[in-house]
């Protein structure tokens, strides 16, 4: 390991600090926005979750964080994370069981057809279906994080530090493979709700939708990949840059 001065520890701390803010709320917001899954109308049968949406930024920021902090890193802000939606899913159970306000429900008690509203109704049962992916996530997310480092720093230490596409790309294939199946599993087939319960085959269908959406992404997100890290080496210099890729193959 190489030592780091004061200044150079304050700048890693900067960027490990301003990465976290990225994957946390990247990774919160992919869970709460997960229950809905919509169709892409250009292709027939295709769905997916809205939360796979924002899990590109999460690959990113796992592979930067890999890159310069090591598998420590990664570790550690996958804990921190879990962590934080267990807290989410705590509150978001209690607020289901709180009694609604009756001015809250008459304001809300038509949709825009004039029909009949339950709205607490829809709140209790958007979010505690919320739950459910918050369970399901929080198991397959610590399955694909593990994942992911490992296959990263091995590719990594393979390449002897070169073809960056390969480590971030090869790294997030793997891992989501499993992600994108464990999670649905639990969330829409074991958890679900009574009588909203999915068959195997939408497990399936919707997960492998999932999975090719995030195989091309991983894609073509390759020249963020080259960006960020040309940024953060600028930010760093030569010489920390070095420093941190260095200590990071031995964390």
């Amino acid at each position: 390991m190489q030592k780091l001065n004061v200044v150079e520890e304050k700048k890693l701390n900067n960027i490990f600090i301003f990465l976290t803010g990225i994957f946390v709320t990247n990774a919160i917001l992919a869970e709460i926005l997960g229950t809905k899954i919509f169709d892409i109308s250009l292709i027939k049968d295709f769905n997916l979750s809205v939360g796979v949406l924002i899990w590109p930024v999460v690959f990113i920021t796992t592979d930067i964080i890999n890159e310069y902090f090591g598998q420590k890193g990664v570790k550690k802000i996958s804990y921190f994370t879990i962590l934080l939606i267990s807290y989410a899913f705590i509150i978001i159970y209690l607020s289901t069981k709180l009694s609604p306000n009756t001015y809250w429900l008459n304001i809300n008690k038509y949709d825009p057809d004039g029909n009949l509203f339950n709205i607490d109704y829809a709140y209790n049962t958007i979010f505690l279906q919320s739950i459910g992916i918050i369970i399901g996530s929080i198991f397959a997310f610590l399955i694909a994080q593990l994942l992911d480092v490992i296959v990263f720093q091995k590719i990594k230490k393979i390449t002897k530090g070169r073809l960056i596409w390969l480590r971030a790309t090869g790294s997030t294939v793997i891992s989501q493979l499993i992600d994108s199946y464990i999670v649905l599993l639990i969330a829409f087939y074991f958890l679900a709700p009574e009588g909203k319960e999915w068959s195997i085959y939408q497990v399936f269908n919707v997960g492998s939708d999932n999975y090719l959406f995030k195989f091309s992404v991983a894609i073509l997100i390759t020249p963020i990949i080259y960006l960020s890290h040309f940024l953060i080496d600028k930010y760093l210099g030569k010489s920390l840059s070095e420093k941190a890729k260095s200590n990071a193959l031995l964390r």
